[in-house]
């Protein structure tokens, strides 16, 4: 494994005071606290090879330990050097090398260190698996991490209290919950670092529900929750957008002190926000007494989502004042209040100032949002050579963002230009199509509707349904789009028919030139506008909350015009402010105007 080397000095120097090892003035390990840089470490190995130290592995340990303290890819390199140097490693040594390059952009360069540690009869122990479970996690190297879960349970090491937790990690990781969960349910008496892997799990791969029932096993199991706990509980309310459970969630973290944490605060604006409650969110905000560049970017994220993009870059000032550097989320949320109050010139100077000024390299969602700003403007074709001059090969999601531009502006032949790029990435959206089926449909060439939908068919592309979601009495209640159309008629369907009813005599005009069928009445439109999720779960909002209660509504798709205009409608006919939280942004409905003012 290793190339020959001079005899090594003992690990542990002599207790003789001559001895040069323990002459702190004369050892160059003394000088390595002060070491910042490996150029500086370079130096001290030079003066310990002038001092005939550089085969003591004692100073070979500290130099490696040195360079996967903040490992690089040259620092790795340099240390994997140093690790080659050593006849005969132990597995300290190695998990040493593994810790580091699991933090590094290349992980998987354990792997072949560790396949060498192997063949030289080196047994790997329980502080081994957690790095190389990490690095695979890192990478999303499944095979390799099914690997690794088989050593370990050959070694015996498979329900280890630091192998677990990981094993859980890499599973997740990978999306392979199933996986993660036969693991955790493996456990008999799990502690709270597995909890927080598999609760971080289910909140990452946007499984709210299973996370937040795993966190009341936790409490009835009598153990304490940490702030890593609370940062994917309160991610996992975000996702549901359930106010009422956030704001018990809040009163449990200042209860159990956990409010000190700075990053558990950002985690609860970031609640709020999501949750459709910015005034709470102001509020934590304005309470913190330490704020980093996370909570100042969660606010300003915050205010942007709202559609308060003035807010977004007010508070952007404030944060430069107060010394705080940005960073790549900063610029995030600013170029999102600009897309969404149509603030183009202003998103293009905080996108070249980025690099330019605060030296922010641009990144994907970046590029994104540009793409989006221009789409609202309806400055089309800028957009397109946006992304045809982008340094980076141009993702779907660029695509798709063009796309909805497209059809919101009605742009027919440049719509069917940009699908032809989307399908040479992924064919098996079925968004994409819907929307150039529908802007076919709008410009009156049903040719090309009939043909895209025969397309959905023949490569077996579905529809994603609208579903909307609202939170009454502690309880999450979800409703799909045409629930009612062929449903037996319930109180909520009365309630929602009566409803369209009243609408109609404050001037509600169903907008059924947003159904695209050819060959249906005007009537079978109005039906199948009337039971959009949207309305279903505003309704049952009006139905069971007190009067002036605020309706709180989550929408998985963007919110259509019709439904637009009809929750407009209802704020002001029962005196209620509804907040509707769709894919792209809120709504702030209330006395019959919307917070976006018509823009999204």
């Amino acid at each position: 494994m290793a190339t020959p080397a001079p005899p090594v000095t003992p690990m542990f120097p002599p207790k003789s005071n001559t001895n040069i090892i323990t002459t702190q003035s004369a050892h160059p390990l003394s000088l390595l606290p002060k070491c910042t840089s490996l150029r500086e470490l370079k130096q001290l190995q030079a003066f310990a090879i002038k001092t005939h130290l550089h085969n003591d592995i004692y100073v070979l340990t500290k130099f490696i330990n040195f360079c996967t303290l903040n490992p690089t890819t040259t620092s790795m390199q340099h240390a994997h050097h140093l690790f080659d140097q050593i006849p005969q490693p132990d597995i300290v040594l190695f998990n040493t090398m593994a810790r580091g390059y699991a933090r590094t952009d290349t992980p998987l360069l354990a792997f072949s260190l560790f396949t060498q540690i192997l063949l030289s009869g080196i047994f790997p122990d329980d502080y081994t698996f957690p790095s190389l479970l990490k690095a695979c996690a890192s990478c999303k190297a499944l095979e390799e991490g099914r690997q690794l879960h088989c050593l370990a349970i050959k070694l015996g090491l498979s329900e280890n209290v630091y192998v677990c937790p990981t094993l859980i990690n890499m599973y997740t990781a990978c999306n392979e919950m199933d996986c993660a969960r036969r693991v955790y349910d493996k456990i008999s008496q799990p502690c709270v670092v597995t909890y927080n892997a598999m609760i971080t799990g289910y909140a990452r791969g946007n499984r709210p529900n299973e996370a937040l029932s795993l966190f009341r096993e936790l409490q009835a199991r009598n153990l304490k929750p940490t702030d890593v706990t609370m940062l994917s509980v309160l991610s996992s309310c975000s996702l549901l957008g359930a106010l009422d459970l956030g704001k018990w969630l809040h009163e449990y973290v200042t209860k159990n002190g956990l409010d000190r944490f700075v990053k558990v605060n950002t985690a609860l604006i970031d609640m709020y926000a999501k949750c459709g409650s910015l005034d709470d969110a102001v509020c934590v905000f304005q309470k913190m007494a330490v704020r980093d560049t996370q909570a100042w970017s969660a606010m300003i994220m915050a205010y942007a989502i709202h559609g308060h993009g003035p807010k977004a870059m007010s508070l952007f000032k404030e944060m430069r004042k107060a010394g705080i550097k940005p960073d790549e989320i900063t610029f995030l949320g600013l170029l999102y209040a600009c897309s969404h109050t149509g603030l183009v010139e202003e998103g293009f100077e905080y996108f070249y100032s980025m690099r330019d000024k605060y030296g922010v390299i641009p990144g994907i969602k970046h590029y994104g949002c540009m793409v989006d700003l221009l789409g609202r403007a309806g400055r089309l074709e800028e957009a397109y050579e946006f992304i045809v001059g982008l340094p980076i090969r141009p993702t779907p999601i660029f695509w798709r963002t063009l796309l909805s531009a497209c059809g919101s502006h009605g742009n027919v032949e440049l719509g069917k230009q940009v699908l032809e790029h989307i399908f040479e990435l992924d064919d098996s959206h079925g968004g994409d199509y819907v929307i150039l089926s529908n802007l076919c449909a709008r410009a009156g060439r049903w040719e090309d509707v009939n043909n895209v939908r025969k397309l959905m068919g023949e490569r077996g592309v579905v529809k994603v349904p609208g579903c909307s979601s609202v939170e009454v009495n502690n309880v999450v209640h979800e409703f799909f789009s045409g629930d009612g159309v062929h449903a037996v008629s319930t109180k909520l369907h009365q309630a929602l028919d009566e409803l369209v009813k009243e609408l109609k005599m404050v001037g509600y005009v169903p907008d059924t030139s947003l159904v695209f069928h050819a060959d249906m009445e005007d009537e079978e439109k109005e039906v199948i506008l009337r039971y959009h999720s949207e309305k279903l779960a505003i309704t049952f909002g009006l139905l069971n909350t007190p009067p002036g209660t605020t309706i709180r509504v989550v929408k998985n798709l963007r919110v259509c015009a019709d439904c637009h205009s009809a929750a407009k409608l209802i704020s002001f006919i029962f005196d209620r402010r509804i907040i509707l939280r769709d894919v792209q942004r809120f709504h702030h409905f209330k006395d019959g105007k919307c917070s976006c003012e018509d823009f999204w």
